[in-house]
């Protein structure tokens, strides 16, 4: 992130526009330092890119007050999306709940008005007279990462600059890859975590260093401007542009269910359910060592890079809360702390607690059917052959699965799985 910022310096600097960065010791002396900002330089107008969490919703109506008692201009964009938030309403008039009538309705808005998919050219270049005018502001350096939180050395950082190159370009060099040479196969092979077919650009938009509305503008181009349905154009954009409705959709529910940015459960209920204080389990979960093959390869891929395939996220989430029944919430903390491309509302979304439960042995055979994932992550099964690589405790005899090195099962799935929803139903049972 801070290298993205130091390109971005750079780029504004051949336009002649600073790049300045307030930082603060503590989140409540931000308002101040912001209005003495302000005030210092004899702002007129500022504009900002409107955050939806309940935090930054409350530092921006208190700022939005100081401007209005310094007569400054402050103007907020919906920008993180390309329709705003609450705007699509079902028929009767409240906000959609449920996402495929929310996605049916994102794509006849943009059929209606491809305006919405239109991007701005560039700012003109300020005068050079800018640089000596505003040289203060030219000078701000970017901040280094405080030593707290600088936890990978050199080798990793360099592996994961590899995976992930930095900065706009590096977005928009992906997002084309993307288009021209995997997106035909997006929507038969998605769901496989083997294929790797996913265009990984949630880095990017996570980051601000590609907009959403850049990538359907280019999904448009590549689809021809024919409608984001698989009958009219490409279902492999198509089904692409499915998943980023989905985070639009995540933004839409933020905005009128705000609690869910509070650490509070969409369902209130699940609030007084009494999870299990499982301290092997949770160990065994976030390294990869739970004895499931397909979670310990997601929990795997994401400690080595930063990142996790969908279908992953789901199931580990899923085995987590129910399986282990331990708290979502340390798992959700723990994606927050280690995924490259978090996303406060994606993320929150994708642990929200509720009564589905994936079995990771059929997940795997229906997602990853001749076992290339496991074997990739988990090289302790590597020269497992056929269906046993789904779960070889099981399918293995008992001296062959010895000889693997690899850990049993921590719960059985069945058993755990009545477990959790008997405590769900017991612990809800009297809350209105």
């Amino acid at each position: 992130m801070l290298e993205t910022l130091r390109d971005m310096r750079d780029e504004l600097k051949e336009l002649n526009i600073p790049l300045y960065i307030i930082t603060v010791p503590e989140r409540d002396q931000k308002i101040e330092r912001l209005s003495d900002f302000v005030e210092k330089y004899n702002v007129s107008h500022v504009f900002a890119n409107l955050e939806y969490e309940v935090d930054e919703l409350r530092r921006d109506v208190d700022f939005a007050k100081i401007c209005k008692d310094k007569k400054i201009n402050f103007e907020v964009e919906h920008d993180q999306t390309v329709i705003k938030p609450g705007e699509l309403k079902t028929k009767g008039g409240g906000p959609h709940k449920v996402f495929t009538p929310y996605h049916k309705a994102w794509l006849e808005r943009i059929r209606e008005e491809p305006g919405l998919l239109n991007t701005v050219p560039a700012p003109a270049k300020n005068d050079d007279s800018a640089k000596n005018e505003l040289k203060e502001l030219f000078d701000c350096e970017i901040p280094f990462m405080p030593e707290s939180k600088q936890t990978l050395d050199g080798e990793e950082k360099e592996k994961l600059r590899k995976l992930w190159p930095r900065g706009h370009k590096g977005g928009m060099d992906r997002l084309n890859h993307f288009l021209t040479d995997k997106v035909s196969d997006y929507a038969a092979t998605r769901s496989n975590p083997a294929k790797d077919s996913s265009s990984r650009m949630s880095v990017y938009f996570s980051s601000g260093a590609v907009s959403t509305r850049q990538a359907l503008s280019a999904a448009r181009k590549a689809n021809k401007n024919q409608p984001f349905d698989s009958e009219s154009g490409d279902k492999g954009i198509a089904s692409w542009t499915r998943e980023i409705c989905f985070r639009e959709f995540y933004r839409h529910i933020l905005s009128f269910i705000p609690h869910n940015s509070m650490n509070l459960p969409q369902n209130l209920k699940f609030e007084y359910v009494n999870w299990e204080d499982d301290h092997d389990g949770w160990e065994k979960w976030y390294k990869g060592t739970t004895g499931v093959p397909f979670i310990d390869a997601g929990m795997r891929q994401l400690n080595t890079e930063k990142w996790m395939h969908n279908r992953l996220r789901m199931n580990t989430a899923s085995y987590l809360r129910t399986n282990l029944l331990i708290d979502y919430r340390k798992g959700e903390r723990y994606f927050a702390e280690t995924l490259i491309d978090w996303d406060l509302a994606s993320n929150t979304q994708g642990w929200e607690p509720n009564y589905t439960v994936f079995n990771p042995v059929s997940q795997a055979e229906k997602c990853d059917p001749n076992g290339d994932y496991i074997r990739k992550w988990v090289p302790e099964l590597k020269e497992v052959k056929g269906k046993a690589v789904f779960s070889p405790h099981d399918r293995l005899s008992k001296e062959d699965f010895e000889k693997l090195g690899y850990p049993k099962p921590h719960v059985e799935f069945s058993e755990s799985k009545r477990r959790a929803l008997d405590r769900y139903k017991q612990d809800m049972a009297d809350i209105h």
